[in-house]
């Protein structure tokens, strides 16, 4: 009977180490692939910072590869190469230069700048800002420019247009409207040559403007000062440029 016992058990821990051989497997698989996983998304600690007057380094944004001077890049943290998902930049206004700091300041938005106790007041124009703010982040599910001006900004606008500088024509955006307090401005006879989004002149604080294009999957949003468009011909000109240089394979 002892006999018998023993070789009943044999057979059972033969039958439980089979068992136990497609377990094993497959707990090997699952922490491979959790080793995988984790090494993948883990946050790596960023290189050696990029000198601020060193040449433009490669970024992707949405696919998109740009050409990008480190200076004019407002985030520390995106003053490296590779992917992202944004970059904020600044540049000066009309030399399309960076911003000749430490790449700390100069990174208000356009409408923040300081004004004087006369201007606060009200007793003297809005100062004018030399900055021009752009950001490059993907399109997502947002449309492109052109189709919000043919198909979104439309269904908001005041039904007439008022003349503006040079040719211009302004489209208050209605009341109660996603866009309100803002103007839609554009080219009279041809507005996809192009249109801004602007806020109004308040007092001290100038009206800011907003001029998207868009770069395959990439969107480039361009911010500057309501008062530059009395010369819109120079300022378009002047978006082309930093655009072709930001991104010179697209042309």
């Amino acid at each position: 009977m002892r006999a018998q016992a023993l070789s009943r058990l044999k057979a059972r821990g033969k039958a439980g180490s089979f068992l136990w051989l497609p377990l094993a497997a497959l707990a090997a698989l699952v922490m491979a692939a959790a080793g995988f996983v984790s090494y993948v998304l883990w946050p790596t600690w960023p290189g050696a910072p990029i000198p601020l007057g060193a040449p433009a380094v490669p970024i992707t944004v949405a696919g998109v590869l740009f050409g990008v001077p480190p200076a004019a890049i407002r985030v520390a943290v995106q003053r490296q190469p590779g992917p992202h998902e944004r970059v904020d930049l600044v540049f000066l206004w009309p030399s399309l230069e960076p911003p000749q700091s430490s790449g700390k300041a100069a990174v208000r938005p356009v409408a923040e700048t300081m004004v004087t106790p006369a201007e606060a007041s009200g007793a003297g124009p809005p100062r004018v800002s030399d900055r021009l703010f752009v950001t490059i982040a993907g399109l997502g599910a947002v449309l492109p420019p052109i189709e919000r001006l043919r198909t979104i900004y439309p269904r908001y606008v005041e039904a007439q247009a008022t003349a503006g500088p040079a040719g211009l024509a302004i489209l208050p955006f209605r009341a109660g409207t996603p866009y309100e307090g803002e103007d839609l401005v554009y080219v009279a006879e041809q507005p996809e040559q192009f249109f801004a989004r602007c806020t109004r002149d308040l007092r001290a604080v100038s009206g800011t403007c907003i001029h998207d294009r868009s770069l395959d999957a990439a969107e480039i949003t361009l911010r500057f000062p309501r008062q530059w468009l009395d010369d819109w011909q120079s300022v378009a000109e002047g978006f082309d440029r930093l655009v072709a240089r930001l991104h010179p394979h697209g042309n």
